[in-house]
């Protein structure tokens, strides 16, 4: 009869297998090599700020107050400041692109068009800049803002606690956004590709392949949601450059333009617009606003990324974008106005940007003007994964993983929305297939996301500023934005339906979610310890039930330290009792600053009970498993865990853990349940979009340790069946 091998064979044979699998371990070092260059770089960046504001000490009021605003929220720097322009301005600066195109097609060409049509046309857009543009977003909506967040959502967060009417106009302005989002990549990419079409060594090759532009437009825009994942500030630095030479470009290009015909500068005036919005020379009537809607496009992706690249850094740089742009508008209504009689257009709509230039100079503008395309995307879809951000903050999205490719929190990435959002461009292109279709359907959710915020402004100014400032407000800039809708609504059935139907859809998942939430949080109860800990203390001193498992963890969203969620009770004691060594209530908080990495624990006087909450930066990876070892370490050594001596090999090959059995919980409606079929609905939706948005277990990286997923009923009250009769 063979020997029993002794404990330190056994001991060998135990180190022998952590060869081939090695506990998830943390490293002595508080950060990474990475994580220590970072800080020293941001450090050496502060103090040379310091520094240099202390070099302006002696320069009297001066100096004082560019040291009062470098301490402000309103702060500036050349650097970030050109990141806003590759960033935040990529909308509204490609609008020069399609807005004056777009009105000569409602013309019906450059044959119906006349002096006084330009001019009046020229006044709408100025005025509509101005006062949407730059007095609502710029002047009065960045003030409004969410420690220093912009955007709907942002705006909403800060106004729920005056009234849960609010909720609404969050909502429907927030899908709307994202719906929009959609349609501005495809929109901006594909009518700069066009603009290849112009140049006069292509034009036989793009008339014989007439979906060549549409391809390009695919290609690139492809390549566009590749690279999201670097984050926006890599990619701004990059485009910041590029977007300054943009608008440099347009507006020496178009004030080249002016000198041949000075007087579009009538267009300042704003009685000219007015005439001729309500003239018998308008054919298009009201809906004229929706093309003059298309210049000013870009003003709630500017609003929705403040938060990226500063408050201070867009006032710097807003005066000149606005100036540019203007210079641009006039120029090509200049343009205009010289050949309205030429017979070379009669035939065909020209796009009055790339025609009022040179052969020569309209390859560069090509260029400049996919470069721009590509950063207008850029914006939306990054304003798109704010949006996102902040509606899960809400619960009206489901958690999905977040990436923080910078150091600052602001600027994320979200893997799954990148790709739904891409893949729904794409599919608008090959819908639409070039800029004149979709410019159908183009602006109109953007419109109702504006209405939206001009109402959340106006709440805003009532309760927190002036309330004559709120009446004023509510008076003249959502009159102004309704007509928007009201001329956007005239391209419903040209295109405008299918923004219509992906805002309605985007909406659903946000009801539905936020009403499943709801009915979820109605049914949740917690446990005193004192109501649970004398239970829980039984079942692990009675031997006579076997060990489920020596450290039993439950991931739980609840971050409150002093109680028991009664879904962990339910799991312990239902149907065969989970006894262990050890239960454990995980909860992962998510700090405002990227490398955080810190934890608090609660036993409530017992060495079997641990209530856990990890508190890690937003660019700490999340991987439970490696800190809840080191955790369980540091309680062994400090004596508040019982030894857990293991004597086989087990996956994570610690011999001084036990093992560890970690557990998630899902909630299911029961058939019984006393709810509405709309509430019945909205779980079913829920759970449904949870499914597909995936699963925590890979974003707390837990899958090689076979976790458990329970599913536990919705204790909602339910409707009690009538008896049975019992037959003979």
């Amino acid at each position: 009869m063979a020997e029993r091998p002794d404990d330190n064979g056994e001991d060998t044979l135990l180190k022998r297998a952590a060869q081939y699998t090695k506990a998830p371990k943390v490293s002595h070092k508080v950060l990474t090599k990475q994580e220590r260059e970072e800080i020293l770089k941001e450090h050496k960046l502060k103090q040379a700020q310091a520094e240099r504001l202390e070099s302006t000490s002696t320069s009297g009021p001066v100096g004082r107050a560019w040291r009062k605003l470098q301490s402000s929220p309103d702060k500036v720097s050349l650097a970030m400041a050109l990141v806003a322009l590759g960033v935040v301005y990529g909308d509204i600066g490609t609008s020069p692109l399609y807005t004056m195109q777009t009105f000569l097609y409602g013309r019906g060409g450059m044959a119906n068009t006349t002096d006084e049509s330009v001019i009046g046309m020229l006044s709408l857009v100025f005025w509509s800049m101005t006062l949407v543009t730059t007095v609502e977003y710029v002047l009065i909506c960045m003030r409004a803002d969410n420690h220093g967040e912009g955007g709907i959502l942002a705006l909403y967060s800060r106004l729920r606690r005056y009234g849960k009417w609010l909720a609404v106009p969050a909502m429907i302005g927030g899908a709307a956004f994202l719906a929009d989002s959609v349609l501005t990549p495809a929109m901006s990419i594909s009518s700069a590709v066009e603009g290849l079409t112009t140049l006069p060594g292509l034009e036989r090759l793009f008339e014989e392949n007439t979906g060549l532009t549409e391809m390009i437009a695919l290609v690139i825009l492809v390549c566009v949601f590749a690279v999201q994942s670097r984050g926006t500030e890599s990619i701004g630095r990059v485009f910041g450059s590029i977007v300054l030479v943009w608008f440099l470009f347009i507006g020496v290009v178009g004030l080249a333009n002016m000198s041949n015909d000075w007087s579009v500068l009538r267009a300042l005036n704003p009685v000219h617009g007015v005439a001729f919005l309500f003239s018998g020379q308008n054919v298009a009537g009201i809906a004229l606003m929706g093309t003059v809607f298309l210049s000013i496009t870009g003003a709630e992706a500017l609003y929705s990324d403040m938060g990226h690249v500063g408050r201070g850094n867009i006032y710097l740089t807003w005066p000149f974008v606005n100036l540019s742009l203007v210079l641009c508008y006039f120029g090509q209504g200049a343009w205009i106005m010289k050949h309205a009689g030429d017979a070379a257009y009669m035939k065909t709509v020209p796009n009055p940007f790339f025609a009022m230039m040179t052969p020569g100079v309209r390859g560069v503008a090509v260029l400049l003007s996919v470069a721009a395309g590509i950063i207008a995307s850029q914006a939306l879809i990054s304003g798109a994964f704010t949006i996102v951000s902040e509606a899960t903050g809400l619960n009206w999205m489901p958690h999905m993983q977040v990436r923080y490719p910078s150091r600052t929190r602001g600027q994320l990435y979200i893997p799954m929305i990148n790709a739904v959002v891409c893949v729904s461009t794409v599919s608008v292109l090959l819908i639409f297939h070039d800029s004149e279709h979709i410019a159908a359907a183009y602006g109109l959710a953007l419109t109702v996301t504006m209405i939206m915020t001009s109402v959340l402004v106006t709440v805003y100014l009532w309760h927190l500023r002036s309330k004559f400032a709120a009446v004023l407000f509510a008076i003249v800039f959502p009159s102004i934005m309704v007509m928007f809708f009201v001329a956007s609504m005239a391209k419903f059935l040209h295109g405008g339906w299918f923004t219509m139907l992906l805002m309605l859809a985007i909406l659903g998942v946000m009801y539905t979610w936020d009403q499943g939430t709801m009915l979820e949080r109605a049914q949740r109860r917690h446990m005193s310890p004192k109501e649970c800990l004398p239970v829980l203390q039984r079942l692990h001193e009675d031997a006579t039930v076997p060990y489920y498992s020596d450290n039993i963890v439950y991931l739980t969203s609840d971050q409150e330290m002093c109680r028991f969620d009664t879904d962990i009770f339910f799991s312990i004691f239902a149907n065969h009792p989970k006894r262990a060594r050890a239960w454990w209530a995980v909860s992962v908080e998510t700090a405002d600053e990227p490398f955080t990495r810190e934890y608090s624990v609660e036993t409530f006087g017992t060495d079997y009970v641990f209530r856990v909450r990890m508190r890690l930066g937003f660019k700490v990876s999340q991987s439970i498993p490696a800190y809840l070892h080191q955790i369980m370490h540091d309680l062994l050594r400090s004596g508040e865990l019982p030894k857990q001596t293991t004597r086989y090999p087990k996956v994570d090959a610690d011999p001084e853990i036990g093992p560890i059995r970690y557990v998630l919980i899902h909630k299911e409606l029961m058939p019984e349940s006393k709810v509405s079929s709309g509430g019945a609905m909205a779980l079913r939706v829920k759970y449904a979009i949870r499914h597909v948005a995936g699963s925590p277990i890979k974003w707390f990286g837990l899958a090689p340790y076979d976790p458990v997923t329970e599913v536990q009923p919705l204790f909602l009250s339910t409707v009690r069946p009538p008896r049975l009769k019992r037959i003979r």
